[in-house]
């Protein structure tokens, strides 16, 4: 995700960096009669086999839904006090099988100060997932924005290269084995193709990619590697085929460590063809899969939910899809109603006909 502003379609957003927490507020119970506690035991082992409707906020998991279709996860980005808020665990525990962490594993949020990590968000994160058999996407470790002010003062190659190493080799070694994939470097691209204005690029040029993929590789093997971007949303996009097909494609056979490409997918209405079309563009590259990382779309359409699950489906290479957020008001731009369940964890007709794509 974006921090700063973005121009996206003709429109541009500053997203919400801050948590909010949302009072829970217990349901009224009313004491049963002793025939109804008796039947209610009777009942407990069939009640608690599986969540109810009310408990899950939808009839169906699209991730299980998807899962049955070949593909590996259909996620969601959530944290600490996301998961502490409201019906937001339980919701995420019945109907998603992967999250990304929103901001806990950010520069900034982890490392604000040389030497000094603050873990306890993103274990929080990592605890509460990997108990519940969550697949993690870590997010992320080279990223311009949101970046520990002390790294932007960095002027000297060798010392860069030093701390991109040490914080992969850190983060990356907390986490080892618990990672499916890390979003090694995110959104480096320039809307023409060309890299970013950002310390990474000044100071290193575009070798920072190999330092900090190898880093990655090195630091954890098993983890699948992952190049993120924005605006990935249209076939012939400049972006796109300069920026990162032809950029992907150069550094692969240079033997860099890359494994997938992430398109982030913040959509407007419309956009779902196109990005279905993306995928496939970006999945013609040698990287072994793709996946839609950061999905969400305003004007609540579906339509265009269904043509981008479908466009993934229809790409072997397309693994997985997250959505960036549960529910609109948490969403860091909830003005268009952009995700899959409502302010009251109900689930949209967005979610609905994802559900009913995936049951055919």
């Amino acid at each position: 995700m974006e921090s700063e502003t973005r121009y996206i379609g003709g429109w541009s957003f500053q997203p919400n960096r801050f948590f909010f927490s949302y009072p829970v507020i217990p349901a009224e119970s009313h004491p049963p009669s002793k025939m109804k506690a008796s039947l209610m035991l009777l009942l407990a082992p069939l009640v608690s086999a599986a969540p109810t409707v009310e408990h899950r906020q939808a009839s169906q998991s699209i991730d299980a839904l998807f899962k049955a279709k070949g593909k590996e996860f259909y996620g969601t980005a959530t944290d600490q006090g996301r998961l502490q808020a409201g019906r937001n665990a339980a919701i995420i525990e019945a109907n998603f099988g992967q999250v990304t962490p929103e901001n806990s594993m950010k520069w900034e949020s982890l490392n604000p100060r040389q030497g000094q990590y603050n873990w306890g968000q993103a274990d929080y994160l990592v605890n509460w997932a990997t108990e519940r058999n969550k697949t993690i996407r870590g997010h992320t470790f080279v990223w311009h924005s949101q970046l520990a002010g002390w790294v932007n003062q960095i002027n000297n190659r060798d010392q860069l290269t030093r701390v991109i190493q040490e914080h992969i080799r850190t983060v990356g070694g907390r986490y080892k084995g618990k990672i499916y994939h890390w979003d090694v470097i995110n959104e480096m691209f320039n809307e023409d193709g060309s890299l970013r204005n950002s310390v990474f690029s000044r100071v290193l040029g575009e070798s920072f990619v190999k330092i900090a993929f190898d880093a990655a590789r090195e630091t954890d093997p098993s983890a699948k590697l992952y190049i993120n971007d924005y605006n990935l949303d249209q076939p012939n996009y400049a972006k796109v085929t300069r920026g990162m097909v032809a950029n992907v494609n150069k550094w692969l056979s240079q033997g860099i460590p890359i494994d997938g490409i992430g398109t982030q997918g913040h959509l407007q209405s419309g956009q779902g063809n196109g990005l279905a079309q993306t995928i496939k563009v970006l999945a013609a590259t040698s990287v072994k899969e793709v996946a839609v990382t950061e999905l969400d779309i305003q004007n609540n359409n579906s339509n265009d939910y269904v043509a981008v699950t479908r466009g993934c489906l229809e790409e072997p290479k397309c693994r997985a899809i997250t959505v960036w957020g549960v529910r609109d008001q948490d969403s860091w731009r909830p003005q268009g109603n952009p995700l899959l369940f409502d302010s009251n964890y109900n689930a949209k007709a967005n979610y609905n006909a994802i559900v009913q794509l995936l049951s055919q």
